[in-house]
C-alpha cells in the first residue's frame, strides 16, 4: 500500500534532497510539494496525506501554527517536523502539538529515513542532536544504519571500509559554509593518509589552504608527498573543453593521470582518493548549463571507474526562480547524495 506524503519546505534544494531520499522507500509517494504554511494547510485539507514532512521556519504561516490547523483539517495525517532549530523548547512545543517526530536538518542526511520509518511504525522520533532532553516520555529512535551520512567528513570513516564510490553535491548559501565543508572533507582524507585533488577557483584554493593548516593538516608535507594537488578550475577546463563542451577523451585522460599520481602517494591502510571540484559550478556561473551537466556526468563516470569519492560545491546565488529549481534537479540527478547549507 502506498503511503502518500506531503512535503512542506520553502528551500527548493532541500525539497529536492527530501525527494531523492524518499525514493529509497518505494512505498512512499510524494503527492505534493509546497513552500509556505498556508498552502500546507490547504493541501493537507484537500489531499488528506498519510504523512507530512513539515518545516518550522515557513513564510506566511510558520510550521508550528500550520501544524495546529492541519491537526483540525486532516486529523489522521502524521506530522514529522524538520528544522534548523535544535532548541529543546521548540522541539517540545512541536511534539506537544501531536507531531510524531522532529528531525534537525543538519542531521537529515543520516536520520531522515529512520525518522520516517519510526513515525510510520507509530513510534516517536527525535534527532540525536537534541536527545537527552525530557520530551514528555517520547521514545527516541536512533538512526544507526542504512543511510548516507549528511556530514561531508564521511570519507574519514570509510578508510577501513570497502564501499562503492560516492559523487555528492552541496548547495551553499555562504562561502563560509562551503569552505567549512570542503575543509572537513579534504582534511579528514589527508589526516587519514589518503590523497586529495582540489579543482577550484583561486580564492577558494587559497582559503582552503589556510583553513586546512589551521585544521591541523600538514599541507607542505602532503604536497611534497604528492597526496595533495590543487588546480585552477578555469585552467583545468581549458584543457578539456572543445567547441564549448567538455571532450570525454581529453577529460578522462587528464583525470586518469591526476588520479594515478595521487593514488600512488596515498598512505592509508586502505588508501583512497577524494576530490572536490568547481568545474561544473564555474561553467554554470557563465551560463553554460549543458556543459556543466556534461561535466557532472563525466565526473560520475570517472568516480565509478576509479572508485573515487567526489564532492561538488555550488553557490546558491547561481540559482533563481523556477528555472533555478529545474537546474538543481538536473544537477542532483547525477549525484549520490545532496546537501544544502
Amino acid at each position: 500500500m502506498l503511503i502518500r506524503v506531503l512535503v512542506v519546505d520553502d528551500f527548493a534544494p532541500f525539497r529536492t534532497f527530501i525527494a531523492s531520499t524518499l525514493q529509497k522507500l518505494p512505498e512512499l509517494q510524494i503527492i505534493s510539494e509546497v513552500s509556505d504554511g498556508l498552502e500546507a494547510v490547504q493541501k493537507a485539507q484537500e489531499l488528506q496525506p498519510d504523512l507530512i514532512l513539515l518545516d518550522v521556519g515557513l513564510p506566511k504561516l510558520n510550521g508550528i501554527d500550520a501544524a495546529r490547523r492541519i491537526k483540525k483539517v486532516s486529523p489522521t495525517s502524521r506530522i514529522l517536523f524538520m528544522s534548523q532549530d535544535s532548541s529543546a523548547d521548540v522541539v517540545r512545543e512541536a511534539l506537544n502539538l501531536g507531531a510524531q517526530g522532529y528531525v534537525v536538518k543538519s542531521d537529515a542526511g543520516s536520520e531522515l529515513l529512520s525518522a520516517v520509518n519510526a513515525v510510520l511504525r507509530g513510534e516517536r522520533f527525535v534527532s540525536s542532536g537534541v536527545v537527552g532532553q525530557d520530551f514528555a516520555g517520547a521514545s527516541v529512535t536512533r538512526a544507526l544504519e542504512g543511510v548516507r551520512p549528511n556530514r561531508v567528513s564521511a570519507p574519514a570513516s570509510r578508510q577501513n571500509m570497502k564501499t562503492a564510490h560516492r559523487h555528492e553535491v552541496g548547495f551553499y548559501s555562504t562561502d563560509r559554509s562551503l569552505l567549512d565543508d570542503l575543509t572537513q572533507f579534504i582534511g579528514a582524507a589527508l589526516k587519514a593518509g589518503n590523497a586529495a585533488i582540489v579543482v577550484a577557483t583561486e580564492s577558494h584554493r587559497d582559503s582552503l589552504l589556510s583553513r586546512l593548516q589551521a585544521h591541523g593538516v600538514d599541507i607542505p608535507t602532503a604536497i611534497e608527498q604528492g597526496r595533495y594537488i590543487a588546480l585552477d578550475a578555469a585552467h583545468t577546463l581549458s584543457l578539456v573543453i572543445f567547441d564549448g563542451m567538455p571532450d570525454p577523451v581529453r577529460f578522462f585522460k587528464l583525470l586518469r593521470a591526476l588520479i594515478g599520481t595521487v593514488a600512488e602517494a596515498a598512505q592509508g591502510k586502505h588508501p583512497r582518493v577524494v576530490a572536490c571540484g568547481e568545474c561544473a559550478p564555474f561553467l554554470l556561473a557563465q551560463g553554460k548549463l549543458e556543459a556543466a551537466i556534461q561535466v557532472e556526468k563525466l565526473w560520475d563516470e570517472v568516480s565509478k571507474i576509479h572508485d573515487l569519492d567526489t564532492l561538488c560545491v555550488y553557490s546558491l546565488a547561481s540559482f533563481h526562480d523556477e528555472l533555478g529549481s529545474h537546474i538543481v534537479q538536473r544537477i542532483c540527478a547525477d549525484h549520490s547524495a545532496v546537501y544544502a547549507r
